[in-house]
């Protein structure tokens, strides 16, 4: 598949086929992935292919809350999660919404489940002493998660990175005897989508796009 065309048709899949997919089809899709860039080409990341059923069963109560909060927010017309401004929902709002485990089990239940984690003693965090959630690790490894994503188009599969889980890293962490210094960074259902979409809408380049300073100029066409 062309380059372009990957990149403009890797949608975030969610419900997929019974399909299974091959420890030689992840395999391949990893040797890929593998050759993102990376801070100081530290390659920091692991990756956890989860098939157990128990171990996917364990994971549906710890995304619960996380995404009670997440709609709970929606429904009250907020960007959920967001660290600048406060949430007007209460924790008692929080907790009545009711999340049906089939939503979550769309995810975790996937064909194959892949949870990716970063080294923090081997990423720069140039933003650590800056008084705001820190981003900046992020970029030594979310590119070898989207490496991992239009790698998994290309071999007709679909995924998407989800890290609803995120909120309970310490719970999975003893789940899966991760060491407490590898941050999870993203958890990926892959498996063959229900529907294959190829007609994505984004904003266009106008939209977040300008030249030399904030609110400068439209980059030319």
């Amino acid at each position: 598949m062309e380059l372009y065309e990957v990149m403009r048709t890797t949608f975030a899949a969610r419900e997929f086929t019974d399909a299974p997919v091959s420890d030689a089809t992840l395999r391949k899709i990893l040797d890929n992935a593998r050759f993102a860039p990376s801070g100081g080409n530290r390659q920091a990341w692991k990756v956890v292919v989860v098939r157990d059923p128990a171990t996917r069963d364990a994971m549906v109560p710890m995304i619960r809350p996380t995404l009670q909060r997440y709609m709970a927010q929606v429904k009250n017309g907020e960007s959920p999660w967001n660290t600048i401004n406060p949430t007007g929902v209460s924790e008692q709002e929080i907790a009545a919404l009711d999340i049906p485990d089939a939503r979550i089990r769309a995810l975790t239940h996937a064909p194959v489940v892949l949870l990716v984690f970063v080294d923090l003693a081997d990423v720069a965090s140039f933003d650590q002493h800056l008084d705001r959630v820190g981003v900046i690790s992020g970029a030594s490894i979310y590119p070898f998660v989207w490496n991992i994503l239009l790698a998994a188009r290309n071999e007709g599969l679909g995924g998407t990175p989800t890290t609803f889980i995120g909120a309970a890293e310490s719970e999975l962490q003893k789940l899966l005897g991760i060491p407490e210094q590898m941050a999870f960074a993203a958890m990926i259902p892959i498996g063959q989508p229900l529907k294959q979409l190829t007609r994505l809408t984004r904003k266009p380049v106008d939209d977040f796009v300008m030249r030399e300073r904030w609110n400068g100029p439209v980059l030319g066409s």
